[in-house]
Order: structure tokens, then C-alpha cells, then sequence
């Protein structure tokens, strides 16, 4: 009986460890399939048990995985027993994933079993990267703040001179060679500033944020503009009011940079600019879209690289300063849809604290 209640006690405990365990035989057949793992891979238990291992192993490791079971039974010698090793896994939906696994072997009746103890490593690698490029920025940013620095006392001065010259030269051509200057200065001076927006770290405030009211300042500053230019602009309030948490200064930057890229898009024919709020599975959206021309296919994937712009005058830096902004809010994404010739929508997601009380 007591060896009953303990057999009891330890499957329990295995079924709903927070690691996974995966029990194989000598033909490399799914014997042990508990809760955890059924959560890592996306399968049922009923799917895996008594099927091949390999269905849950990438392809690189399905040869040489077997091989290494095959290799022990005469040898008594697993390569990996006794150590941790890092495999690939693959999940249903076909998702690859960084698999931190420890070997076990058990003799049973003159059979062979293998146990696998599996953590997925794909949050502590994507933890790593953060730490690591968090480490690379601010050290990126004390350069630039220095750089920056050193530019910008000369730059100035240039600046301060060429706009006097400018106020007191009558001579035709020479005004237009200081009108070039200036335009370079402050190309310059923008720069500079959106350098510093996105390398040098910057404190953010918290506080609570009535998610449908930043939307309607955004609509409130950009109407008029709008309304020039030719724009239909639309500002759409959906289900109920949500708040947010973050930086208020900071995300309406973002929202005011998303509208102005939407709005140089469809320049210089106009069309139609839509703002709008909603609420999707615990989240605040907040999204700007545009039927402007779209973002071709070959370039979607660069439009988050620093310099990288589609502008004559552009810096290429304004999409990169609002990706830095929001993956400083901890919980939320700044996403990029667009069809070619059918426009382009941007869309903030954060994380709900509350909703307004009515």
C-alpha cells in the first residue's frame, strides 16, 4: 500500500511539475507525455503517446537523436546522460524553440527507458537578447550623447552666423547659398535630436493614461492640418474606455509620428486618415491607418532600421524612435501592416490597467 501511495505521490508530482517530462523506450517510442509538455509542443498527450520521438525534435536533430539512443543500449554510455544539453524543439504549429533538456535512464524488466526533464529557453533567450542590446544602446547612447555634443556647439554657431548674414545680405544669390546652409542646419539640428530620442536612455513617466483621450488630442492637433491637405480624417472610439499605463509626453510623440507619416503618404492628392480605439483580448489598441499607397513588399521588413527611409528629406529615424519609445512600456508593441496600392495601418497595443468608471 505504501508503495502505491508513493508511486501516487511522485506521478502526481511529475504530471504537474512545471518542467516538462517525456518518457521514451529503446525504440525511441513516447511512453510519458505529462501536462507541461503538452502545453511546450501544442500536442494532446493522446497525439504523442506511442509515436516517434522525432515528431517533436527539428530536423536536425531527428538522425542523430536516435543514433544516440541506439548507441547506448549495447555501450551503457548516453552521450548526454548526466549533463544538460541544448536541442531545438519544434512545436504543433511548426514554431522552432531553444530546448534546455537533462537525460535520466532507468532498467526496468531488462528494458531500457529514457527521460527527458525539458525547459523551454525561448523567454530566457529572448531575456538575454533584451539585456545584451539594452547593454549595446547605452553604450550606443553615450557615444552619440558625446558625439551629438561636439556637433552641435559648431553646428550653432554656423546656424546663428548664416541667419544673420541672411537678414543683412541683399545680393540675390548669396541669400539663396545662406537659405541652403540654414535648410541643412536644421536638417542637421533634427538630426541631432532624433539621435538622442532613440540611443540615449531617457527616464519614462508613469502614469495613468485615458487611452480614448490621447487619441482625441492626436485627432484635436492634426484636424486642422488635415483638413488642408485634403485628408478625411476620421477618429473612431470603440467599446469601452480603457487606461493605460506610460510616458503620456512619449506616446503621443508616437501617435503624432505615425499621423504624419500617414499624412505624407497620401500627399499630395489626399484621401482618407483613420484614428481609432479598441479593445481585443485584455489589450488597448490604438491604431492610425491610411489608404495611401502602401509600403512595398521588399521594404516592410526595413522600415524599423535606423536611416532607413523611403524620403527625400527623411532621416529615417522617426519609426525607430517610436519602436524604442514603446518597447520601453513594458507589455507593449508598436505593429506595421500595410498592402501595397490598398495603405498602410499602424497600431499601438498596451496592455489595460482599468477602464474609466461611468
Amino acid at each position: 500500500m505504501q508503495d502505491i501511495q508513493e508511486l501516487t505521490i511522485l506521478h502526481e508530482a511529475v504530471e504537474n511539475a512545471n518542467e516538462a517530462f517525456i518518457t521514451i523506450d529503446a525504440e525511441h517510442r513516447v511512453l510519458f507525455f505529462n501536462r507541461a509538455a503538452e502545453k511546450m509542443f501544442g500536442y494532446a498527450r493522446q497525439e504523442v503517446l506511442g509515436r516517434d520521438l522525432c515528431l517533436l525534435l527539428a530536423p536536425e536533430h531527428r538522425e542523430s537523436h536516435p543514433l544516440a539512443v541506439q548507441q547506448y543500449l549495447p555501450a551503457g554510455e548516453p552521450p548526454f546522460t548526466g549533463r544538460e544539453a541544448e536541442l531545438t524543439g519544434i512545436r504543433r504549429s511548426g514554431e522552432r524553440f531553444p530546448a534546455l533538456i537533462s537525460f535520466s535512464v532507468a532498467e526496468i524488466d531488462h528494458r531500457t527507458f529514457f527521460t527527458a526533464l525539458i525547459r523551454d529557453m525561448a523567454e530566457t533567450r529572448g531575456l538575454q537578447r533584451q539585456v545584451a542590446q539594452a547593454e549595446r544602446l547605452a553604450l550606443l547612447g553615450r557615444v552619440v550623447a558625446e558625439i551629438t555634443h561636439e556637433i552641435k556647439n559648431p553646428l550653432v554657431m554656423i546656424g546663428g552666423w548664416a541667419r544673420r548674414l541672411h537678414r543683412t545680405v541683399r545680393e540675390e544669390e548669396a541669400r539663396r547659398r545662406l537659405a541652403d546652409i540654414l535648410a541643412q542646419v536644421e536638417r542637421l539640428e533634427h538630426l541631432l535630436a532624433e539621435l538622442r530620442n532613440l540611443y540615449v536612455p531617457r527616464k519614462q513617466a508613469a502614469e495613468t493614461i485615458d487611452a480614448g483621450e490621447l487619441l482625441r488630442e492626436a485627432f484635436r492637433l492634426v484636424k486642422a492640418d488635415c483638413e488642408e491637405r485634403d485628408i478625411a480624417l476620421e477618429l473612431r472610439l470603440e467599446g469601452p474606455r480603457p487606461l493605460i499605463m506610460g510616458d503620456r509626453e512619449k506616446l503621443l510623440q508616437v501617435l503624432l509620428n505615425l499621423i504624419k507619416n500617414s499624412m505624407e503618404a497620401l500627399a499630395p492628392a489626399g484621401g482618407s486618415l483613420l484614428l481609432a480605439l479598441a479593445t481585443v483580448d485584455g489589450y488597448a489598441e490604438l491604431t492610425v491607418a491610411d489608404n495611401g499607397p502602401g509600403i512595398p513588399a521588399e521594404l516592410r521588413e526595413r522600415v524599423f532600421t535606423p536611416f532607413f527611409t523611403t524620403k527625400r528629406q527623411g532621416t529615417g529615424l522617426g519609426l525607430c524612435v517610436c519602436k524604442r519609445i514603446m518597447d520601453d512600456h513594458p507589455g507593449s508593441a508598436l505593429t506595421l501592416e500595410s498592402v501595397e496600392g490598398q495603405g498602410t495601418a499602424a497600431t499601438l497595443r498596451f496592455p489595460i490597467h482599468r477602464f474609466v468608471e461611468e
